[in-house]
C-alpha cells in the first residue's frame, strides 16, 4: 500500500465528511481527492515524473496538502517547505533536492519575485494555478513500490547545510499504523494540526486523519504559539486529539488559560513529542484533565515516533521527567554501550527508520540517534541528554553549527558559537562572535542575517562580543563556560 492511498480509500468511503479544515473552512473527502486530482494532472503537464522531487513552499492549506498528494499519484516526492522559510534557505533546500519544481502559494510566488535570489529550479508554480487544471489523475497508481521515497524532511544540519531526511511509504505506514491503533483514532475523530507540515509530528495528524476518515483542523502559523488563541482553537474546533511540542501546551497552561475553564467537551487523548514535558505541567493537565489520555512520544525525524509512554499516576509522584516508553511501530530500540549507571546511546532498528539523507549513502543498519537513556526497573526507556550540540527551540531540532554558518558570513564576523539556554518555550539562542578587525556587529545585523537564511525558531536573542573564544586544552572551542556565560544572563548577574 502507499500513503496517498489513504485519502483515496477515505473519499470512497466517506465522500462528504470533512477531510481538512483550514482558515477559509472545511474541504470534503470528495473535494480533496479531487483537487489532489486535477493538481497531480497540472503537475504531470510541468513535466514532473515518478521520483522527481517537488518542493512545497507553502503556508498551511488545504491546497498545501493536496498538492502534497498530488506528488504521490505521480510517485514524485514532495518536500515541505514552510512558508515562514525566507528565500535563501528555500534556495538551499531546492538545490541539495535536485528539486524538479517548486510549487509556492500566493506569498511565496510574490517573496521569489522581489528576491534576486531566485529558485535554481526549472521552474516556480503558483499553487492557485494549479487547480484550473480541468484533467484530473485519481486512483490510477503511478508510485511504484512501498520502498520508494514518499517524502523528504528538511532538518538543520551540522555541517551548516540542512539535511534531507528522506522517508519511504513503507516507513510513514508502520508510523500511522500504529499510532491509529494505539490511539483508537476513528472516523468521528477531530484532529488538530499544531506542527508546520516540515516537521515530522504532522504525518501523525495528517495521515492518522486520513487512515480512520477523520478531519484535521489547521492550526494557522501566525498562533501556533499565541496561546489563548491556541486555546480557543482547541475549544472552537472540537478537537478530540491533540498533538504538539510540551512547549505549546506549557505556554496555554501558563499564558492560554488552559486549565482555567472545564476540560473540553470531546478532547480524549493528549499527545505529546520533540522535548521533554515539565512535570508540573503533565501534573496540572493530569488533575484538570483526568478522563483525558496523555501520551509521550519520543523519536528523531529518522525513526519518527519509536517509543511511546501513556503517563499513569506513578509518573506525577516527585519532580522526575516522564520516561519515554517502550519501543513501538514495529521497532527494536536498544541502548548501545551503556556505562556503569545504564546509561548509554539510543539505537533504533525497524520499520520506521529512513532510508537515509538524500544525496547521502543509503542508512544502512540501526539508526544510532545521539541521544543517551537509561532503562528503568520495569524496563521503560528514560532520556538522558544529547551526543552533540544538537538542542531544541520550541520543539523544533536546532543544530546550532547550521546558525554559526549563517552568522559566519558576515564580514563583521571572525568567529561564532551559539549555544542554546534555557528549556521550551523560554529558550533562548546566544551568539558569541569575535568581530572582524575594524569591524564590530550589532545585534540588528545578527538578527538580520538568521532571517535572511534560517526559520524563525533559529534567530538569535542575545548577542555577546568577545576579543577570544574561551578554548579547552585541545584548542575546541570551550562550551561549558560559554553556557556559563549564559545562564549567568538568564539569572540576571
Amino acid at each position: 500500500m502507499k500513503l496517498h492511498q489513504l485519502l483515496i480509500d477515505a473519499a470512497r468511503r466517506r465522500p462528504t465528511a470533512v477531510a481538512v479544515h483550514d482558515r477559509t473552512g472545511p474541504a470534503t473527502y470528495h473535494e480533496l481527492d479531487e483537487l489532489a486530482g486535477r493538481y497531480a494532472a497540472a503537475l504531470r503537464r510541468l513535466g514532473v515524473r515518478r521520483g522527481d522531487r517537488v518542493v512545497v513552499w507553502s503556508g498551511k492549506s488545504t491546497a498545501a496538502v493536496a498538492v502534497t498528494q498530488a506528488a504521490l499519484r505521480l510517485g514524485a516526492v514532495y518536500v515541505p517547505v514552510s512558508g515562514t522559510n525566507p528565500v535563501l534557505r528555500l534556495t538551499g533546500i531546492a538545490a541539495d533536492a535536485r528539486a524538479a519544481l517548486i510549487v509556492a502559494d500566493e506569498d511565496g510566488v510574490r517573496r521569489a519575485g522581489a528576491s534576486g535570489d531566485g529558485p535554481p529550479v526549472t521552474a516556480l508554480a503558483d499553487l492557485a494555478d494549479l487547480a484550473g487544471h480541468e484533467d484530473a489523475i485519481g486512483t490510477r497508481d503511478e508510485s511504484g513500490a512501498g520502498d520508494d521515497p514518499a517524502y523528504i524532511l528538511y532538518t538543520s544540519g551540522s555541517t551548516g547545510s540542512p539535511k534531507g531526511v528522506c522517508l519511504s511509504h513503507r516507513n510513514a505506514l508502520a508510523f500511522v499504523d500504529w499510532a491509529v491503533r494505539e490511539v483508537d483514532v476513528r472516523a468521528g475523530d477531530r484532529l488538530a494540526n499544531h506542527a508546520p507540515f516540515n516537521f515530522d509530528l504532522s504525518v501523525f495528524d495528517l495521515y492518522a486523519a486520513f487512515a480512520a476518515g477523520a478531519s484535521v483542523h489547521l492550526v494557522p502559523e501566525e498562533t501556533a504559539y499565541a496561546p489563548e488563541s491556541l486555546t480557543a482553537f482547541l475549544y472552537e474546533r472540537d478537537i478530540t486529539v491533540w498533538y504538539s511540542v510540551p512547549s505549546a501546551l506549557s505556554l496555554m497552561i501558563r499564558e492560554g488559560g488552559l486549565l482555567d475553564r472545564e476540560p473540553p467537551p470531546r478532547l480524549r487523548a493528549c499527545l505529546f513529542a520533540g522535548e521533554p514535558f515539565a512535570p508540573r505541567h503533565v501534573r496540572a493537565l493530569r488533575e484538570h484533565w483526568p478522563k483525558v489520555r496523555l501520551l509521550n512520544w519520543y523519536g528523531p525525524t529518522e525513526t519518527n515516533v519509536c517509543c511511546s509512554h501513556e503517563v499513569t499516576g506513578e509518573d506525577l509522584t516527585g519532580d522526575r521527567p516522564l520516561p519515554i516508553g517502550r519501543a513501538c511501530s514495529g521497532n527494536t530500540v536498544e541502548l548501545d554501550a551503556a556505562d556503569a549507571d545504564g546509561v548509554g546511546e539510543i539505537v533504533v532498528s525497524g520499520p520506521t527508520v529512513m532510508r537515509g539523507y538524500w544525496g547521502r549513502a543509503p542508512q544502512a543498519g540501526p539508526y544510532r540517534t545521539g541521544d543517551y537513556g537509561r532503562r528503568g526497573a520495569g524496563g521503560e526507556l528514560h532520556f538522558v541528554g544529547r551526543r552533540d550540540d544538537l538542542v531544541k527551540v520550541r520543539g523544533h531540532r536546532v543544530e546550532l553549527g547550521e546558525i554559526e554558518a549563517a552568522l559566519g558570513s558576515l564580514g563583521s564576523v571572525a568567529e561564532v558559537a551559539v549555544l542554546a539556554a534555557g528549556e521550551g518555550v523560554r529558550s533562548r539562542l546566544h551568539a558569541f562572535v569575535v568581530p572582524a578587525p575594524g569591524r564590530r556587529p550589532s545585534l540588528l545585523e545578527v538578527k538580520r542575517r538568521c532571517a535572511e537564511r534560517l526559520p524563525p525558531y533559529m534567530i538569535v536573542d542575545h548577542l555577546r562580543v568577545l576579543d577570544a573564544l574561551p578554548r579547552t586544552p585541545n584548542g575546541k572551542t570551550d562550551r561549558v563556560r560559554l553556557l556559563a556565560a549564559t545562564q549567568e544572563r538568564e539569572d540576571g548577574r
